[in-house]
């Protein structure tokens, strides 16, 4: 997993809310690789026709939101299925950072789980943000998980939590099996000691 510490990039607002699972990686999709095609997955029937061409009216086809690495969306994103794979696209998509007033309990923890950061704000701080880089396309967003703090194109700093475990791996970028991996030393004497008892 990729460490994350902090990230300045350029912000996409995404006004829907209640998104779930299903619209960011649909099912039919599940048991594919996971390849360079999962960033085609991400959103796939809101940013493509039947016939595979990229829809001009969607929000993440239109430049610069189409080079965006921190989605701003509406409240209630992530609901639905526990769907690992939707994390998956959203960081093929090339997402670090999701904001938005309410998560899905279950993607919020797949998005730490991860290396993708899911920051929760006050909803009208959040449709601030999102009419703010609407209204100026190209705007950055600055998140900095070490202080959780985001800082907003116009400099004022918004306060967010991350659960501190959760927090401290994606800091480390360690997973569960990474973080055990550290104790690999402590494990194999452990299992010696074990052994020879």
């Amino acid at each position: 997993m990729q460490a994350f510490t902090q990230l300045t990039a350029i912000a996409a607002p995404l006004d829907l809310a209640n998104v779930d699972t299903d619209q960011i990686m649909p099912a039919r999709f599940m048991r594919r690789p996971r390849d360079e095609r999962y960033a085609t997955y991400g959103f796939h029937d809101q940013r493509f026709t039947p016939e595979g061409a990229k829809r001009p009216d969607f929000i993440l086809n239109q430049p610069p939101f189409d080079q965006a690495g921190i989605l701003v969306a509406g409240r209630n994103f992530g609901v639905g299925s526990s769907r690992e794979a939707a994390v998956y696209a959203l960081l093929a998509m090339g997402y670090r950072c999701v904001v938005a007033a309410s998560f899905g309990d279950i993607f919020f923890s797949n998005a730490l789980k991860n290396g993708l950061l899911p920051v929760r704000l006050p909803e009208s701080t959040v449709n601030g943000l999102r009419a703010a880089i609407a209204a100026a396309p190209g705007t950055t967003l600055s998140v900095d998980l070490r202080t959780q703090i985001l800082t907003a194109p116009d400099g004022s700093t918004h306060e967010f939590v991350v659960p501190g475990f959760a927090r401290d791996c994606l800091l480390r970028g360690l997973d569960e099996i990474g973080l055990t991996l550290t104790l690999e030393r402590e494990i194999t004497a452990f299992e010696t000691r074990r052994a020879a008892g």
